[in-house]
């Protein structure tokens, strides 16, 4: 019974990372309720003694996948990022918004790691229990969202890093 009044005291937790991997806040709101209602129903897989937080973004991630599926033969998903906070400056203001609009163009798997790893602050390890993937397809995808983030932001041009192989 305690783990699931600590899924209640998770539920900021979930709405943040959903409204910065969904973009909008009646969607992350929909994602929110769809990830705890089938959390309830499905409470009888989880094993004592785990991280309930990874078990909930994985239960998140699966029905933000499965949405994004069902999603591909109807109209595009909303690609507004939440808004950010923002300090008193034009120019910091500016930074954000093309920080925010760079997250958005980031490919959907590398956004996932970026907001696990950067929002939830979460371990590699986790993110990679969370989504079901290895611990070096974390690593490697952080990296280019990193990067294509840094190319982004610093609008260079995007060039190949390729070695010359003799």
């Amino acid at each position: 019974m305690a783990e699931r009044r600590a899924i209640v005291e998770l539920i900021p937790r979930l709405r943040r990372y959903a409204r910065a991997l969904v973009g909008d806040r009646a969607a992350a709101d929909d994602l929110v309720q769809d990830t705890l209602e089938r959390a309830w129903i499905k409470f009888h897989l989880y094993r004592d003694g785990t991280d309930l937080r990874a078990w909930l973004f994985t239960v998140m991630h699966n029905v933000h996948v499965n949405r994004v599926r069902a999603a591909r033969n109807a109209d595009p998903l909303d690609e507004e990022m939440p808004e950010m906070a923002q300090r008193g400056t034009q120019g910091d203001a500016l930074v954000l918004r093309d920080l925010e609009r760079a997250i958005v163009r980031l490919p959907n798997e590398q956004r996932e790691v970026l907001l696990l790893v950067a929002l939830e602050d979460m371990s590699y390890d986790e993110v990679a229990r969370t989504l079901g993937i290895p611990i070096g397809t974390v690593m490697s995808r952080l990296s280019r969202a990193r990067e294509k983030l840094r190319v982004m932001m610093l609008e260079l041009p995007v060039t190949a890093k390729l070695k010359l192989v003799k």
